[in-house]
């Protein structure tokens, strides 16, 4: 028959959108099946107020312009199982809106949903040790992953850190506005200094759209400034076998004793590369 394919063909890779929604900008980029990006990023501003249905049509909006077979989005927020529970920089709207099922009814596309700051830490760790990851934006993200293991919604921007602020209120986009980026900077270094005898981090990764004003070469051999788009290219691994079990782990992460619990099931397996 024309046109059908024969045994011997394989279906076509499966395209991957990946959308990271921010403060200020919403992002979007198709990545083919090994996480590599195909074609151009697109991107639109954040509508204010950010409520579900504006940042949907966005959402909507980029998407029309790609050739895509499934969804993973960053959000800045903690999401659990699709649900939006707290969105600090949109609106209080987000809490407890099931944006998974939302966005997929729309796009009627098949959609995952984590942590932005947990996605981009997984377009940019190495997935040994102990790894943090710091987005600096409009509010400050955070990430934590042990042997390529994810710890989500860790949140840390909204913890206690000088002064009677949080992370969050000094290293946020209206500190950097109200007080200069060298007065930042230095509580950028305070920060990390802070956070290293915290966690005892093996390295941490600083991304998200302000870090561009930091100057890798001036950091400790432990910190390492990384692109922007890292937040849609760690898209990937909502798609990949570990997404939605209980530990969810990098793709190119080795090492580590991890037990994986089925979706929707009881049952477990243990599983370590190399045994």
């Amino acid at each position: 028959m024309v046109g059908s394919i024969s045994p011997t063909q394989s279906a076509p890779a499966p395209r991957t959108l990946a959308v990271d929604v921010g403060g200020t900008g919403i992002k979007a980029l198709v990545l083919d099946e090994a996480g590599m990006p195909l074609g151009d990023r697109t991107r639109a501003l954040t509508p204010r107020p950010a409520v579900p249905e504006s940042v949907i049509g966005t959402i909507v909006g980029l998407a029309a312009g790609h050739d895509y077979d499934r969804v993973a989005v960053g959000f800045p927020g903690v999401v659990r199982q699709g649900v939006t529970i707290t969105a600090p920089n949109l609106h209080p709207d987000w809490c407890g809106f099931a944006f998974a099922t939302v966005l997929q009814d729309r796009l009627q596309k098949p959609v995952r949903v984590a942590n932005d700051a947990d996605v981009q830490g997984f377009g940019a760790i190495v997935g040994e040790g102990l790894e943090m990851v710091l987005t600096l934006g409009t509010g400050m993200g955070s990430a934590l992953f042990v042997d390529g293991i994810l710890v989500p919604n860790l949140e840390l921007a909204h913890h206690p850190f000088a002064e009677n602020k949080t992370y969050e209120q000094l290293l946020g986009q209206v500190s950097l506005e109200a007080i200069g980026t060298d007065k930042w900077l230095g509580w950028l270094q305070a920060a990390i200094v802070q956070i290293r005898h915290t966690f005892n981090f093996d390295v941490l990764y600083l991304g998200g759209g302000n870090a561009r004003f930091l100057n890798s070469e001036t950091m400790p051999p432990d910190v390492k400034v990384v692109q922007n788009i890292a937040g849609l290219l760690g898209g990937i691994a909502l798609w990949t076998d570990m997404h939605s079990t209980k530990l969810v782990r990098a793709p190119h992460s080795e090492g580590a004793y991890c037990v994986l619990v089925l979706p929707g099931t009881a049952s477990s397996t243990a599983a370590e590369r190399g045994m």
